[in-house]
């Protein structure tokens, strides 16, 4: 419990308020309940009945993701299939470029760390994950596995969402 409260507080000291943060060694836990549905910069969680369309992402030992460089158009609801061809655990995590900064930095701190967002998929090694998303807002974007080292090992890539035209 003491674990718990230090690692939420220093959480929410370095600005990460917006990680919902549970601590326990295993496996990341499973999507449960309705999806949370909150806007952010790069978009908000979708619903799988309006997807529009199917990207399918894979991610390797070699800190890698394939494609690394995604274009949307705004207005899309993507189904995001993501493959862990790999014998680690990844994940991919959909943000801006500073979010993923300060929430790299806090896994480094805290490896254990666990989060539960509509935007994040932790995929086990032979296994496959999705985050289905709504690229409401134009401009550039990032993803990221951000399990301590593999952020720092390059294992980024870019959504660029194109404005559409009104």
């Amino acid at each position: 419990m003491k674990k718990l409260i230090s690692v939420t507080l220093a959480a929410l000291m370095v600005g990460a308020s917006s990680f919902a943060l549970a601590h326990v060694d295993g496996a990341h836990a499973k999507k449960t309940g309705p999806v949370k549905k909150e806007q952010k910069e790069w978009g908000i969680a979708g619903e799988a009945k309006a997807v529009t369309r199917t990207i399918t992402l894979s991610m390797t030992d070699s800190m890698r993701f394939t494609p690394d460089k995604i274009e949307v158009k705004q207005g899309e609801i993507v189904r995001f299939v993501i493959k862990n061809s790999g014998k680690l655990m990844h994940e991919l995590v959909i943000g801006t470029k500073k979010e993923l900064d300060e929430h790299a930095a806090l896994m480094v701190k805290f490896p254990t760390m666990e989060h539960e967002e509509p935007y994040m998929a932790h995929v086990a090694p032979g296994k496959s994950g999705e985050i289905i998303w709504s690229f409401n807002k134009a401009g550039d974007f990032d993803f990221a596995c951000l399990i301590a080292g593999h952020y720092q090992a390059g294992m980024v890539g870019k959504i660029k969402v194109v404005a559409s035209a009104k």
